[in-house]
């Protein structure tokens, strides 16, 4: 693994201990039969989403005068061709916490435990009515750090 983000792998894969399934459909992937390379970016958001469900975050769509996450960079290191009907292992960690801001990294496992695919990601708290940059509150970080 050659990403910037990944200092020592060992430790770096030892950080996790969060993780949920998908399997490939027909339709994620292109002409030559593996995962469009788009598609990786919706299997983050899934396991994004599972990952703060887990952890007590609410998700019912009722964003009036609520904070909200939202996605300010997303990259993805592609490692090994994923195929229609393959079982993927998506995992998330939170990597760094900031004023409004936090990083998650995610790292992808096929059936063979082998890593197809890294990542890395910061997300904004914001304000639903302002648009404008919230803290995080301490009992956020508590859970996005697993204390």
């Amino acid at each position: 693994m050659r990403a910037t983000y990944i200092q020592d792998v060992k430790e770096w894969v030892s950080g996790f201990s969060f993780s949920t399934k998908v399997r490939i459909r027909f339709s994620e992937t292109d002409m030559f039969g593996h995962v469009n390379n788009t598609k990786v970016f919706a299997y983050f958001e899934y396991a994004r989403i599972e990952y703060f469900k887990a952890m007590g975050f609410n998700f019912t769509g009722e964003t009036e005068g609520q904070n909200m996450f939202v996605v300010a960079d997303i990259q993805c290191d592609y490692l090994k061709e994923v195929f229609f009907d393959e079982e993927l292992t998506i995992f998330v960690k939170t990597a760094s916490i900031g004023t409004s801001s936090l990083d998650l990294h995610y790292m992808v496992k096929n059936e063979k435990d082998e890593v197809c695919y890294t990542g890395r990601g910061t997300l904004v708290q914001l304000n639903h009515n302002t648009g404008k940059g919230v803290p995080l509150l301490e009992e956020q970080k508590k859970l996005l750090l697993g204390k």
